[in-house]
């Protein structure tokens, strides 16, 4: 049995073999829209950015990750952490994903908090848990479809409804299951979300981290602007976003070219073609 040692975002990262137990499902299936999207590192980066702008957006979440993490102080810890997080959720066998998920709802509980108005927050609330999830999975789509190969209007829903059994598991059992949910999502909530200096201070750590893959490092500065990119207009407006973060037509042609070349490059160590192998599946299964 694989074990995870849920750790604090300061310790040593927890070793996962994605290879391991043999044979079991993980809890998307290897067809999946989540499959294809989660083994393409540009899209991951792309959209994980945007993930943390919309997140950071939301002042009682926005509280929750600058008080309770150590981001400021050693981002490229906490980016690796987050993105093996992830790779678990959508690779890792059942058993693995759902041990490694209670470990971090366990550290969930523990925060909380007031946001510097006086709005008292937890981070297990389910509203909090909701814009998480979604704007995670909104952010990664979104950095695929844009970014990599456009998805049709019936794939994008499947990727939402995919993520239906972590987000339960995660505390999120009102997850948008479709884009229109998550576009109603987007819409309610725009009225909470506001400008801060932190979304400030975060573009300028991410400026700063080199947390790319080295012949990706040149495009860095590119891919912030593309991440600010995907963000709706409206909430770009509200998070003084609208200049200086805008992509010419070549530069979105070029990102669009790296994304494609990841998107055939198989990473034989890496967790999507450990997992196909886990399940008795070739290594470029998710290449073909």
């Amino acid at each position: 049995m694989t074990k995870i040692t849920t750790a604090s975002d300061n310790s040593a990262l927890p070793t996962v073999d994605f290879m391991h137990p043999a044979g079991e499902p993980a809890l998307a299936a290897p067809e999946s829209v989540s499959w294809r999207v989660f083994k393409n590192p540009v899209a991951l980066y792309i959209g994980g950015i945007a993930a943390v702008l919309l997140e950071l957006a939301e002042p009682r979440v926005r509280s929750g990750v600058w008080d309770y993490t150590t981001f400021r102080i050693d981002p490229l810890t906490r980016m690796k952490r987050t993105g093996l997080a992830a790779m678990v959720t959508v690779y890792g066998a059942r058993s693995v994903a759902e041990q490694m998920i209670r470990g971090i709802t366990k550290m969930h509980a523990r925060v909380s908090g007031e946001t510097p108005d006086g709005r008292s927050y937890r981070a297990l609330e389910p509203e909090l848990m909701t814009w998480v999830q979604v704007t995670a999975s909104y952010g990664f789509l979104q950095g695929y479809h844009q970014f990599v190969a456009p998805l049709s209007a019936a794939d994008r829903d499947r990727f939402y409804a995919e993520a239906g059994p972590s987000a339960r598991l995660y505390g999120a059992p009102d997850a948008p299951a479709d884009e229109a949910q998550q576009q109603a999502l987007f819409d309610a909530m725009l009225p909470q979300l506001e400008a801060s200096a932190i979304v400030f201070e975060f573009l300028d750590i991410m400026r700063r981290t080199r947390a790319l893959p080295l012949p990706l490092q040149p495009l860095q500065s590119l891919y912030l602007r593309a991440a600010v990119s995907l963000l709706p207009a409206p909430v770009c407006a509200r998070l003084q976003l609208e200049k200086g973060y805008g992509l010419n037509s070549w530069q979105r042609r070029l990102i669009q070219l790296s994304g494609g070349l990841a998107d055939r490059v198989v990473l034989r160590a890496a967790p999507p073609a450990l997992a196909c192998t886990r399940l008795g599946l070739s290594a470029d299964y998710l290449y073909k």
